[in-house]
């Protein structure tokens, strides 16, 4: 089981985000922290990092994996067009 962490993007998104929105996203990356690589996960190119993104119907959560330290680092949540 990964930790999760957020970054202050990721936390403002959620608070402004309507509740049942902020619900689905929530639930989607507790299972996340189950499982990091679902079979929907792609990789985002054309960055050093290595970057995924899971959708969440029009929504997109970007998030890096950190295996030293067992933690999912959820670097971005908002509108496919905003996201990339």
């Amino acid at each position: 089981m990964f930790d999760v962490e957020f970054s202050s993007i990721a936390k403002h998104f959620l608070k402004k985000a309507d509740k049942q929105l902020a619900e689905r996203i929530v639930q989607r990356i507790e299972k996340l922290s189950e499982e990091p690589f679902p079979s929907d996960v792609k990789r985002i190119v054309n960055r050093n990092e290595k970057i995924f993104r899971v959708r969440v119907g029009d929504y997109r959560i970007q998030y890096c994996v950190v295996y030293d330290e067992t933690l999912i680092f959820i670097s971005d949540i908002d509108k496919r067009e905003r996201a990339y």
